[in-house]
């Protein structure tokens, strides 16, 4: 397929435009790759997306596709050759889904808050103890099945992976902002050992965003926020 048939609307720093980016690369789906500033908003992220207007957007053959989940789900479902990102097992399929929707419920959103808090807040507090259930669950999840498997999917990257596996970076970033671990080598053995080969794979080295670029946009974005604040 050409590149200008499939155009992924992204930014350097989404951990949701990873995750298709990852998508692309384990079905060897050559795309062009559209950088979004979001300040101020293309006119093309906004006809491509009039309903969230936020990235990630696929654009493939001119037609829409929106939510990183969902399309993750169609590059499956379209590219249909091996690696499966999906189980093939329906109980399977619905377990993936389930634990991509819990982290972009309960991670995301204790990400969001431990960024947007002052220095040495104890507002942080809340959110670190959602993470670390978070952390603990997954540890859970990836001790499941094969002992010896060295993903979530198994042998090869699968949803949970990816879905999971695209906030690596912001992992990092709340560690080295907030000098305190998230990652125990005691308490989570699998999933440590998982960031490792997960980082590693060929469809994903190479892309995950570097941890001090990101740790300067956390900080330029929550001083724009409390400027804001002030202004109303």
């Amino acid at each position: 397929m050409a590149k200008n048939e499939l155009k992924l609307l992204g930014g350097w720093f989404s951990p949701f435009a990873l995750r298709v980016q990852i998508a692309l690369n384990l079905k060897g789906v050559d795309y062009e790759f559209v950088e979004e500033t979001l300040n101020p908003k293309s006119e093309l992220l906004l006809k491509s997306n009039p309903v969230h207007k936020k990235i990630p957007v696929l654009l493939h053959e001119d037609k829409a596709i929106c939510e990183s989940a969902i399309i993750v789900e169609y590059i499956d479902e379209v590219w249909s050759n091996v690696p499966s990102i999906l189980p093939q097992n329906a109980y399977d399929r619905a377990n993936a889904r389930f634990w991509v929707a819990y982290i972009d419920d309960k991670w995301f959103s204790a990400l969001k808050s431990i960024l947007m808090a002052e220095e040495n807040d104890e507002a942080k507090e809340a959110p670190f103890e959602e993470a670390a259930e978070v952390f603990e669950r997954m540890e859970e999840v990836m001790n499941k099945g094969s002992e010896g498997k060295v993903f979530f999917g198994g042998d090869t990257i699968g949803f949970i992976d990816i879905g999971f596996g695209s906030f690596l970076s912001w992992i990092r970033v709340v560690e080295k902002m907030n000098a305190r671990k998230l990652l125990h080598e005691t308490k989570h053995p699998r999933l440590i050992q998982w960031t490792e080969n997960f980082a590693a794979h060929p469809a994903v080295n190479g892309l995950i965003p570097d941890t001090d670029k990101l740790i300067e946009l956390a900080k330029a974005f929550r001083q724009t926020l409390r400027a804001s604040a002030a202004a109303n």
